[in-house]
């Protein structure tokens, strides 16, 4: 009998749904990451306020074992249920945000609640893991608040996507379909980048909530996505006879399988300080860059409205074009594919220097991944190599922080030096990060039973999301203690906040290459291709 799995139209179908609601949650997660200097001045946070708020988006899930909880209900319940029900919780956490940033907020009687309280919170104060502090501004504790719960949801949809992949394309293109998947999510970084700024600044007046409106809106589309792959799915098992809902009660037992497997140690801190080198530094990127680059602000129509769109444009024409010519079995269709991509990009980093600011610089962080993601992903299923590939990404990571902390700096006062430097170095850590959703999401049905395969992404989930709780919080703190009585937002140092990331690549890149000696000694099969021929 053949199914919905067995048609390629409609797997990528699901695929593309589980994959817009990603694209929608990350660009809500770095929201305001491009307007840090703003908040700063329209909001009064400061480095240390804005990363302890940017570090709530984990909390939950470390310190109250949310997700942990939320891969018991994954296994339990199935994809499509626990799907919408991280999209429903993504979108409650997002107005809650939007709430505590708005207008409105300041002056109302929640703002004197948040004011007066949170400022001791018992036992996390004294182990010192607070998503609170006295003094902190109560539109940042009230948004953190959201954040938290915003993070629930968005970790849920993730280890739920990478479930879903498995269901749909186990045996098939599991690496590319997983690599397409976080390349067309990690748009949304670009989206974010490019669209934040522009809303906040809308009209010429500057209205940080109206960026957090525009993310609670693509978080309603997000659900819809949900919701629409939840019929799909569910016609998926009315065709194989497969239950949603697993007869096995949970045992303690299946997390103690998972924890036995030295494999899955190693994949998870791996991923964890992977992780925890791209995802805080995406939260600083911009105003590290501003206060790195020197710029001059555009005008006339490089100051517009219109030319965001066009930029726009032509990086959605970037990502498509290279994206598709890695399917093409025209030769020719390829090379002209590849090559209007190429100009393309050319032509919207000029764009991006003549505009003059620094988010539209680092909004190129993921077209390269985009254009080599398909490529990793079908090595991977063919050819495998995912360990040595997780070490190669290693690498990168290390030269790319490195270039940021001592080689832009050097270039203040050179326009076109400088922007050239940042522009190679973020397409080059985009690569990099390319290479972990390719390499390692596929790798981990190869450690686990398939029965608990969900337990065991939301296990790697939460160690990761230890570090992604940690390092905002950390950059923060190293940005205000090595930048005493700073207080221009766009003059800090970041020298020694690069440094602590780069030490994250080194020690990613000790694990792989230990994770590659323990895949030959227990043949693990992380080296060895998806696809049996």
């Amino acid at each position: 009998m053949t199914t919905l799995r067995d048609k390629a139209w409609a797997r990528w179908t699901a695929l593309l749904l589980l994959a817009l609601g990603m694209f929608c949650s990350y660009i809500f997660m770095d929201i305001l990451s491009p307007i840090k200097d703003l908040m700063q001045s329209e909001r009064g946070w400061d480095s240390t306020a804005f990363g302890t708020m940017e570090g709530a988006e984990t909390f939950l899930n470390v310190f109250i074992f949310f997700l942990i909880f939320a891969g018991i209900i994954l296994d339990k319940m199935g994809v499509r249920f626990t799907a919408v029900l991280s999209g429903g919780v993504m979108l409650v956490g997002a107005l809650i945000k939007y709430y505590a940033i708005s207008n409105a907020f300041s002056g109302s009687a929640l703002e004197e609640w948040f004011t007066a309280n949170l400022n001791y919170i018992p036992l996390f104060d004294e182990l010192g893991v607070s998503p609170f502090y006295r003094g902190m501004p109560a539109s940042a504790k009230c948004a953190a608040v959201g954040f938290m719960i915003f993070g629930c949801g968005c970790e849920m949809a993730g280890i739920t996507v990478s479930r879903g992949i498995v269901k749909w394309f186990k045996g098939r293109e599991t690496a590319l379909a997983m690599g397409s998947e976080m390349a067309l999510a990690r748009l949304g970084v670009a989206t974010c980048m490019i669209f934040s700024p522009f809303f906040a600044r809308l009209g010429g007046h500057v209205d940080v909530s109206r960026s957090v409106a525009f993310g609670v809106v693509l978080m309603c589309i997000a659900l819809l996505m949900f919701v629409v792959y939840f019929f799909m799915d569910k016609r998926l098992d009315a065709q194989t006879g497969e239950a949603e809902e697993k007869d096995d009660p949970f045992k303690i037992s299946d997390i103690g399988q998972i924890l036995s497997s030295g494999g899955f140690w190693l994949v998870a801190l791996l991923c964890v300080l992977y992780y925890s080198a791209i995802f805080p530094f995406q939260k600083y990127a911009v105003n590290m860059l501003q206060c790195n680059l020197t710029l001059t602000p555009g005008k006339g129509f490089w100051a517009g409205n219109s030319v965001t769109l066009v930029q726009y444009g032509l990086m959605l024409f970037v990502a498509v074009a290279s994206f598709t010519s890695n399917f093409s079995k025209d030769k020719a269709a390829k090379i002209i594919l590849m090559t209007l991509a190429v100009m393309a990009l050319i032509i919207y980093c000029y764009m991006g220097y003549m505009r003059g600011t620094a988010e539209t610089i680092f909004a190129v962080f993921p077209l390269l991944a985009v254009a080599i993601t398909p490529i990793l992903g079908n090595y991977v299923d063919h050819k495998g190599k995912a360990a040595t590939m997780l070490m190669l990404g290693s690498l990168l990571l290390i030269l790319c922080h490195l270039t940021f902390a001592f080689v832009l700096p050097q270039f203040r006062g050179n326009a076109v030096g400088g922007t050239v430097v940042a522009y190679v170095t973020i397409l080059v850590l985009g690569a990099s990060f390319s290479l972990v959703p390719a390499a390692l999401w596929p790798s981990v049905p190869k450690l686990v039973d398939e029965k608990i395969i969900g337990s065991a992404y939301a296990l790697i989930f939460w160690i990761q999301n230890i570090g992604l709780w940690l390092f905002p919080l950390l950059i923060g703190k190293v940005l205000d203690k090595t930048n005493p009585g700073v207080t221009d937002p766009v003059a800090l140092n970041y020298t020694w906040a690069l440094v602590m990331l780069a030490c994250l690549g080194v020690a990613a890149f000790a694990i792989g290459f230990v994770l590659k000696v323990v895949d030959r000694k227990k043949h693990l099969g992380l080296e060895e291709p998806n696809i049996k021929e």
